[in-house]
Order: C-alpha cells, then sequence, then structure tokens
C-alpha cells in the first residue's frame, strides 16, 4: 500500500492501492513509456541498506506520472483494453482513491505554501468535499479527469508488474504472505469515503483512536492514532467493507497474516487528543461474527492469527474456534525467572508448540535477533545456548560471533510448527543497524531497512537449502 505518515505500511492513503515507490522504472522504459534517460536516478539517491524516502518520492513520483500521461496519450488498443478492464475489476475503490489523491496533492500543496502542517482532508479541505458529498465530488472528478486517470494508470502499472511477479514466484513454488493491518490510516482514501463505518463526528474528526496499553514494547502503550470502525455500521452491511478487502488481498497474495488479531475480540480505545495510550479502556470488538461472515463468503482463508500482546482465553477461543495458527516469537521464548519452577515451559519455546502455527525469530517490531543477542544478559545467554545444547565454554562467543543466531534460525526451522518465518536480518545475523521498527516511535530508522547485494551468499543460501531439507520444509505441496 502507498505509505503515508513516517513512511509507515500501517499509515497508508489506501488498503487497496499498492505502493507506486514499488514499481520498477526500468519495467517502464521497456514497455515505452519513459526514454532511458529518465531511469538513471539522482546522484544524492545512493543504493544502501537504507532508504531515504523522501528522496525517491522527490526523483520518482513524477517520474511515474510522466510514464503515466504518455501512456494515456499514446497506448495501443490492445493496452487501452488491459487498462479498461482493470479499471472496471477494481472501480468500487479505484475511483475513490484516484479522486482522494488528485484532492489530497492540491490542498497538501496548498497547506504546505501556508507553513500548515498536519492538514488532511477533515481539518482542511472544503467542507462539501472533506464530507465526500457526491455532487462536489462528481464536478472535481469533471474538472480533474487526467489527474484522476494518472493516478489510475500509476496503479494499473503496479498491479501489471505485481501479478506478473506473483505468477512467477507461485510456478517457482513460492508463496507470498501479506499483511491486513487492523485499521486504516485517517488520512486515507478508506476513511474519507466511508465515514459512517468509522467512530468520527459529524464533521470528521476523530472522537477516538487506535493503541494498545503498556506492553513489552513501551511503558506508555503504543497511540497508533488510527481511527477505529464503528462495529455496528460494519454489521448492518454484513461486513461487506472487510469482506472486499480481504477479496482484493487474496487476489495480490497466497497467505494473510492479520494484524493486531486481538482486537477483533476486543480493542483499545484512547479518546483522541491522549498524548499516550495510557488512559484507554478495552471495548468489544466483533468478535465470531465478523470471521463467521468472512467463512460464509469466503470459506476457510490461509490466514495467520498475529496474536501478540495481551492475550485472554476470549482471544485464544476465537482463534481457536475458527482453527487459525498464532504466532510464536523466539525472542519471547527464554525467560530465565522459570528457573526457579522446575521447567520451562514459556509458550513461545518450540517443546510447547501445537503444530498449528507460525514460528519467527522476530516480526518487524522486534530487535534483530543479533541485536537482541547483544543486549541479552548473561544469564538469557546461557540459557539459550543451553538449549541449543552448545558447550557452556562456547555460548558466549557464538553469542557475538553469529553462531548462536544460526542455532535460532536453526531451532525455528526444527520446530513443529507448519512455518517458519526468519527475516533477513536475522539471516545473516545483522544488528540493531539493520532493525526494521521501533514500536512507539516516528521516523529514525523505522522502515527503512533493506538488503543490499553485498549480503547475498551462497553459502548462506546453501546452508538455508539444507535446513530446508533436514527439516522438511522444502517440500511443495
Amino acid at each position: 500500500s502507498p505509505t503515508g505518515y513516517g513512511d509507515s505500511p500501517y499509515q497508508s492513503f489506501s488498503t487497496y492501492a499498492g505502493n507506486p515507490l514499488i514499481i520498477d522504472i526500468d519495467m517502464l522504459f521497456r514497455d515505452g513509456w519513459l526514454d532511458e534517460e529518465q531511469t538513471i536516478p539522482p546522484n544524492d539517491i545512493h543504493v544502501s541498506s537504507r532508504v531515504d524516502f523522501g528522496k525517491v518520492v522527490e526523483w520518482k513520483i513524477p517520474l511515474l506520472k510522466t510514464a503515466a500521461q504518455q501512456f494515456l496519450s499514446r497506448a495501443k488498443p490492445e493496452d487501452r483494453v488491459h487498462y479498461e478492464a482493470f479499471k472496471n475489476d477494481n472501480a468500487s475503490w479505484l475511483d475513490n482513491y484516484a479522486i482522494f489523491m488528485s484532492i489530497k496533492e492540491v490542498y497538501d500543496a496548498k497547506a504546505k505554501a501556508e507553513n500548515i502542517w498536519g492538514a488532511m482532508w477533515s481539518n482542511y479541505w472544503p467542507k462539501e468535499l472533506a464530507s465526500h458529498d457526491p455532487k462536489a465530488v462528481s464536478k472535481w472528478h469533471e474538472t480533474h479527469v487526467i489527474e484522476c486517470e494518472t493516478q489510475k494508470v500509476i496503479q494499473f502499472f503496479f498491479f501489471t508488474q505485481w501479478n506478473a511477479l506473483k505468477e512467477y514466484a507461485n510456478n517457482e513454488g513460492i508463496s507470498i504472505i501479506g499483511d491486513v493491518p487492523i485499521f486504516v490510516a485517517a488520512d486515507s482514501a478508506d476513511v474519507w469515503a466511508n465515514q459512517h463505518l468509522f467512530q468520527l463526528s459529524n464533521d470528521g474528526k476523530l472522537l477516538a483512536v487506535a493503541g494498545v496499553p503498556p506492553d513489552y514494547f513501551s511503558e506508555t502503550g503504543q497511540l497508533w492514532g488510527n481511527p477505529l470502525y464503528n462495529w455496528d455500521a460494519h454489521k448492518k452491511e454484513g461486513y461487506k467493507w472487510w469482506l472486499d478487502r480481504i477479496k482484493a488481498l487474496l487476489k495480490m497474495v497466497d497467505f494473510v497474516r492479520i494484524d493486531h488479531f486481538r482486537g477483533f475480540e476486543a480493542y483499545w480505545s484512547v479518546p483522541a487528543g491522549e498524548k499516550t495510550a495510557v488512559n484507554g479502556k478495552w471495548i468489544p470488538g466483533p468478535n465470531h461474527d465478523l470471521f463467521m461472515a468472512i467463512k460464509n463468503e469466503l470459506g476457510d482463508i490461509p490466514v495467520i492469527a498475529e496474536d501478540l500482546g495481551l492475550i485472554t482465553d476470549a482471544v485464544k477461543k476465537l482463534r481457536d474456534d475458527f482453527e487459525l495458527p498464532g504466532m510464536k516469537i523466539l525472542q519471547f521464548a527464554f525467560d530465565t525467572n522459570e528457573a526457579g519452577k522446575g521447567g520451562f515451559t514459556n509458550t513461545f519455546l518450540p517443546h510447547t508448540y501445537d503444530k498449528n502455527c507460525v514460528v519467527y525469530t522476530g516480526s518487524h517490531d522486534n530487535a534483530t535477533m543479533q541485536g537482541w543477542l547483544d543486549a541479552a544478559t548473561k544469564d538469557e545467554i546461557q540459557l539459550i545456548g543451553e538449549y541449543l545444547g552448545f558447550e557452556k565454554n562456547d555460548i558466549e562467543n557464538f553469542a557475538k560471533n553469529g553462531k548462536l543466531c544460526e542455532g535460532l534460525v536453526r531451532l525455528a526451522f526444527s520446530s513443529t510448527a507448519n512455518f517458519a518465518v526468519i527475516p533477513l536480518q536475522d539471516i545473516f545475523a545483522l544488528n540493531n543497524e539493520a532493525r526494521m521498527n521501533l514500536p512507539s516511535t516516528i521516523g529514525g530508522i523505522n522502515w527503512q531497512w533493506r538488503m543490499e547485494k553485498k549480503h547475498y551468499d551462497k553459502e548462506k543460501a546453501a546452508w538455508l537449502k539444507k535446513l530446508g531439507m533436514l527439516y522438511g520444509r522444502n517440500i511443495r505441496n
């Protein structure tokens, strides 16, 4: 999805649209929509392990618009047939998205010129546009047809390339896991076009926002700031918005990881305007009702439930009643306080797993495994080493040279979990300079890491292949 505030995939302008920054410029040149010299990035955009989104956006978005306008002016009849089919197939979201983005560009530029920060549709756009008045929206479209069509063509580019990539991956026996953030961004086409489905005032202002109470990641909780759903309105419509969302994602991916699964049983509601998430309260969610609607419409879909955080018996029941696999994070497994209990029974330890789960060395919210080991106590390091069967005298050195990290990757592969997910950072035993996200923070290094060519290692690839063979994870179904 196209990222917004803080470059976060959890703050997207649309839950349906593809991120334009992923579009391959070289392929647009190959298809004839750009000249070769246009594909050369400026000197201040360097290929490194950290993406400078600001510079990339400044260069790439105008280039994509140029390519889109070239398409609109001289596409061949067969290209136009595919484009029209794409628009028809995605009209339920594409029209609103294109109009939203065209309005947003105009008023974001105006707000910037006036030195106004934090402007968005609900607090800056003209009232008739902010309220999604059909006549006003239609009039805008009539007077900004080229801008709206440009947005649609850019999405056409994205999905054409994505579908080709997915087909190639699937043919090679590779499945793709997609993430469904439970909440959407306030500054999004989703909320703007469906205001009755969210907890908003009559003028579109947030009444309460999403977050989680204090936990492992933050002493003051996490204040996400996303609008909360009006679940009564969703229920009256048969959860159509959610059904459409899941259907759209399943066209793009093979498995769906539902973020913050516990929020469907009960969600943490924080009054709008609070500085932290401390003063929130639990509010019942749709619970079984939503998932029964999904099951009735789509059958048994390939879902992974992100069941981390404060997980109650009611959340476990919701997960288990629909036989959804939960997540196991190895970084949460090694609790030295259990030593006095006569046995280690932490449910994140592999010897406690049922098969119907997915084990991760760490998620995008965790430190890298090596970064976590670097900060671990001596007792924790010893416990991990002993669990892995390493000689006591070797454990401390193994924690520093990456061997302990490799052992934990092997542990995930060898577990009984149906699936094992290993972040690239952990495969290469990279430290926290390669961390993906630090919860409760904005900017900094968040969401910037990417793998470089220098990380590719044939020996490491052979090692992974061997692990897959040893533990039966290379078998194609």
